[in-house]
């Protein structure tokens, strides 16, 4: 695992989807204060993104926070308007919300948006990022935006894209046993042997803190896919269409309170 994930000065907060209540409530009691300025980003919410934010800034109202603000960016909102940027470096917490995984990839690599929420992940302490869903995969180094099933173990039975990379070296991915993505997220690791897969049930997550290991919370379970140690796979030029095996992994299946030790396995 790259030293740069683990060494942010910023907190980094990863969840699996489904109901994120109690996770803004938590978010809210890492603020410097309730009155911080607040940032929903909406880019992977397709349908009525304005109604999402509405939303959230509900429940953050009622948790005590009022200042919080729609920062979207899409199609007719660049990424790098002047006043977008702005506000950007000047939110204690920004939320992205879900949907749409390959929308935050599409607008947002490559643009000085990115560049600055890097930045602030990587240097300035107190800074809080926090995803949800589709969110939460965007912000590792790959994304899985393919793959249902048992197809998933057949090659070329999945698809894995660059995404947002403020996670280096990991591979998220989110609803995950809900929607059965187990083998989907073995053929990634398969594919990407370097990262280290996470999987995210719905009402659990990750939160990555300067200078501490990585801690699970939430209600159910993150899996844990490790294939630096691979003894044997057929991975490489096997036809598609016909199934993919590798021997080796090192899985593990964590609940809250549980660390990830990212550097030496688990």
């Amino acid at each position: 695992m790259p030293a740069s994930a683990t060494t942010s000065q910023g907190t980094i907060v990863v969840l699996g989807g489904g109901y994120d209540d109690p996770t803004l409530a938590m978010l809210a009691g890492l603020l410097p204060a309730r009155t911080a300025a607040i940032e929903i980003l909406t880019t992977a919410t397709v349908e009525k993104p304005a109604r999402t934010y509405a939303a959230y800034a509900r429940v953050l109202a009622e948790l005590g926070c009022p200042q919080v603000g729609h920062l979207q960016v899409d199609e007719d909102h660049p990424a790098d308007a002047p006043a977008t940027l702005a506000r950007l470096r000047a939110a204690a917490l920004v939320f992205v919300t879900g949907g749409d995984q390959e929308r935050l990839t599409e607008l947002l690599l490559g643009t000085e948006f990115l560049a600055v929420l890097r930045q602030r992940c990587q240097h300035e302490a107190g800074f809080i990022l926090a995803g949800t869903s589709a969110g939460a995969s965007a912000l590792g180094a790959h994304m899985i935006v393919g793959g249902r099933g048992w197809r998933s173990l057949l090659a070329g039975g999945i698809e894995v894209i660059p995404a947002l990379d403020i996670l280096p070296g990991l591979l998220i991915d989110q609803h995950f046993v809900e929607r059965a993505r187990y083998p989907r997220l073995l053929h990634a690791v398969l594919a990407h042997p370097q990262l280290l897969g996470l999987g995210l049930s719905e009402e659990t997550g990750i939160i990555f803190r300067p200078g501490q290991p990585p801690e699970v919370f939430g209600d159910e379970v993150v899996v844990f896919v490790d294939g630096r140690h691979l003894t044997a796979t057929n991975y490489h030029g096997r036809p598609p269409g016909q199934p993919i095996s590798g021997q080796g992994f090192q899985v593990s299946l964590l609940v809250a309170g549980d660390t990830i030790a990212l550097h030496s396995g688990h």
